[in-house]
């Protein structure tokens, strides 16, 4: 199986099973090992007071890609630490888009950097994801 395959299906797996995304209106948009790219639309729903996006949902849209692109290795793969930074507010019918990219990986751990974008591809965040390894695999496959 090619990394890309492994990638594929690891994701196929995380996202058969992955409700909350879904239901949030997201897209799993690309994956590769290492990446992810996500979005969803900017809907009433996601607005707060002020009528942007809320902040909460950017940072799901994050964590989103960041867990797509740390479980692609068909390994078992959770967030140990996360921040982001807000730069520009999501707008009401607009498409945020996250990109979610390895920077390092060196045994159970991983960081890992997404950059969410508006429709104009002003960055809206910047997110850095710490990630865990722990035991199990998101589909059956052999380990040697």
């Amino acid at each position: 199986m090619t990394p890309q395959e492994r990638a594929e299906r690891s994701a196929q797996a995380m996202w058969d099973k992955d409700a909350a995304s879904k239901w949030l209106g997201m897209t799993l948009d690309a994956i590769g090992p290492g990446t992810a790219t996500l979005s969803f639309q900017v809907q009433d729903h996601h607005l707060n007071g002020h009528r942007i996006c809320h902040g909460g949902y950017i940072f799901t849209l994050a964590d989103s890609a960041f867990a797509f692109a740390c479980n692609s290795y068909n390994r078992v793969t959770v967030a140990q630490e996360n921040s982001i930074t807000f730069l520009s507010p999501g707008q009401p019918g607009e498409r945020l888009t996250a990109q979610a990219a390895e920077v390092g990986r060196a045994g159970r751990s991983g960081v890992y950097d997404v950059k969410v974008t508006g429709a104009d591809g002003r960055t809206v965040a910047m997110f850095r994801g710490l990630s865990r390894t722990i035991k199990g695999q998101n589909f059956e496959e052999d380990e040697t």
